[in-house]
C-alpha cells in the first residue's frame, strides 16, 4: 500500500472522530471521502445512528452499497457536518474542487453544513491555488462562447472529455478545466466567473472551510479557519 493511500485513510479516520450519533452528515466526493465512508460504516455497525446526504451519484452508490442510511434535503432539517475532499488547499484554507465533476452538488451541501471538514493527503496542500486546473461548470448551450468569456480572465479553458465523449456532470452540464498560472485572489475570481453568462458554478470554495485534516507520512496536520 502506497504512503498516499495510507495518508488518505489516516485523514479519513481522523475526520470520522468528529461525527456524533444523531448527526446528519454531508458526504463529499473523491477517493479520500471513500475511505471516510468505509470508516463511518464501522462506527454505524457499532451502533452509531447517523444519516448522510451524498454529493454525487458515485458517493450515493458507494454509500448505499456500504449500508449508510441516506436522506434527502426535503427531509433533512439541517446538515450538522460535511466531510469533503479537495484538489488544492492553500494556506488560507481556500479550496479548488471539482476534479471529479461534482462541484455543484458538493458546494450546495458544504454551504448548507454547520461545519465543513476537508480531508486530504498532504500533496494537496499548496501555497497558492492554480497548479490544478480550475473546474468551471457551464451550461452546454453556447459553451464555446462561455469559454471565450472565461479565457478573458487569463486562463486556458478546455472542455472536459470522458474518453472521446464530452464529460457530463451529475447536473447534465459541461465542465471547463481552466488552467491559470496562479490564482492569487480566489474570492475575486470566483465572483467574476459567477457573473459570467453561461457559468453555473466554479470550483473555487472560498471562505467555507472550518477545518482541514491533512496527512503526510502517517502524521496528521490539523488546521482551523482563523
Amino acid at each position: 500500500m502506497s504512503s498516499s493511500i495510507e495518508d488518505k485513510q489516516l485523514a479519513a479516520e481522523a475526520a470520522v472522530k468528529y461525527i456524533q450519533t444523531g448527526m446528519t452528515i454531508g458526504l463529499g466526493s473523491g477517493s479520500t471521502v471513500n475511505y471516510m465512508l468505509e470508516a463511518l460504516v464501522k462506527r454505524i455497525k457499532e451502533g452509531m445512528d447517523v444519516k448522510g446526504i451524498p454529493s454525487s451519484v458515485k458517493t450515493e452508490k458507494l454509500a448505499r452499497k456500504l449500508g449508510i442510511p441516506l436522506i434527502g434535503f426535503s427531509k433533512a432539517t439541517k446538515i450538522d457536518l460535511a466531510i469533503d475532499g479537495a484538489d488544492e488547499v492553500n494556506s488560507s484554507l481556500q479550496l479548488t474542487k471539482g476534479g471529479g465533476g461534482s462541484l455543484v452538488r458538493e458546494k450546495i451541501i458544504d454551504v448548507a453544513a454547520t461545519k465543513l471538514i476537508i480531508i486530504v493527503d498532504y500533496s494537496k496542500m499548496v501555497t497558492h491555488l492554480g497548479s490544478f486546473p480550475l473546474p468551471v461548470e457551464v451550461v452546454p448551450f453556447g459553451w464555446e462562447k462561455t469559454a471565450e468569456r472565461i479565457a478573458a480572465f487569463g486562463c486556458n479553458p478546455k472542455l472536459r472529455k470522458s474518453d472521446q465523449d464530452v464529460f457530463i456532470s451529475d447536473n447534465h452540464n459541461y465542465i471547463l478545466d481552466c488552467q491559470f498560472d496562479l490564482i492569487e485572489q480566489p474570492e475575486q475570481l470566483h465572483e467574476q466567473l459567477k457573473q459570467t453568462v453561461g457559468v453555473v458554478e466554479t470550483g473555487l470554495f472560498v471562505n467555507m472551510t472550518d477545518m482541514v485534516i491533512a496527512a503526510k507520512n502517517g502524521i496528521i496536520d490539523t488546521r482551523h479557519r482563523g
